[in-house]
């Protein structure tokens, strides 16, 4: 069948899943142990963020134009299987272990283990478990607009968070090469015809790159508008000065590569599977 490249919204559905933004990473010091770094993924609430890669699965059929339903209930099997999350936590850590360095992990996990951090972690945790994502949506925008009327330094505050947690500016760029990875796999498995060649593809891409730069912008405000409605604007000021400290950028580089890599490890790797499922049959 014809594919054609879904737009901006799909991959907005996609990418509050995902939470974070992709980016490099210079590696400093000596890397951590890997029990340290277990306890690092848990404090920080990095490991529900991986484990919420699962839900982008949803996403997927979207992305290539089918239907998940067409394929029967073992869909949800076969997605299952592909994102499980012992195998992305497992892949993460082997990662972490050989590139976190001490310094910029001693900083991090200090903060997240702070009254503060721990409740900032059980905010985030929630909001990343919300499946469906218009709901996390609609709320965040209405929250957005009425700051917006009352004049609220809030939104100012949120801006400087997604510049934080994306320092490079990385995130749009990154998200595509997930779709263009998954795409390309699909259609090398025979699960999709795609009428352009890579080159066709990536230039198609970024005419939609300045677009979706601001869709992704305008989700993200909703999106930390839903999930720290409950802190004081102190409290949020406090949180953002601490990621725009040169220790937290250097984590949170990392694990915007480390969770990208996975993610688009596990597309691919769903776009062969894929190839499996015969639609209108429940396999």
């Amino acid at each position: 069948m014809q594919m054609p490249l879904k737009t901006p919204a799909v991959l907005l559905r996609f990418l509050t899943l995902l939470c974070l933004a992709a980016a490099g990473v210079p590696q400093t010091g000596l890397a951590a142990d890997r029990e340290r770094v277990e306890a690092f993924l848990e404090v920080t609430g990095f490991d529900v963020a991986l484990d919420s890669i699962a839900l982008s699965a949803s996403s997927a059929p979207d992305m290539l134009g089918l239907d998940a339903g067409a394929f029967g209930s073992q869909w949800t099997e076969l997605s299952g299987d592909v994102f499980d999350t012992a195998e992305m936590r497992g892949l993460a850590l082997e990662i972490l272990e050989n590139t976190l360095d001490d310094e910029a992990l001693d900083h991090a996990a200090a903060f997240y283990a702070s009254d503060l951090g721990q409740r900032l972690v059980r905010a985030e945790n929630a909001s990343h478990k919300v499946e469906d994502d218009a709901v996390k949506q609609l709320a965040g925008n209405r929250i957005i607009s009425d700051m917006v009327k009352d004049g609220s330094t809030r939104v100012a505050m949120y801006q400087r968070m997604g510049t934080a947690i994306d320092a490079a500016g990385a995130g749009v760029k990154a998200l595509q090469q997930i779709q263009f990875r998954f795409l390309m796999a699909a259609a090398a498995a025979g699960v999709i015809k795609l009428e352009l060649d890579a080159d066709g593809l990536r230039a198609l891409m970024k005419a939609q790159e300045g677009e979706l730069r601001l869709s992704l912008q305008a989700s993200s405000l909703a999106a930390s508008a839903y999930t720290y409605q409950e802190f004081s604007d102190a409290e949020v000021e406090a949180y953002v000065m601490a990621l725009e400290e040169a220790p937290m950028q250097r984590v949170y580089e990392l694990l915007n590569a480390v969770q990208y890599e996975i993610t688009a490890n596990r597309f691919e790797e769903l776009a062969h599977r894929m190839a499996e499922l015969t639609p209108g049959q429940d396999i």
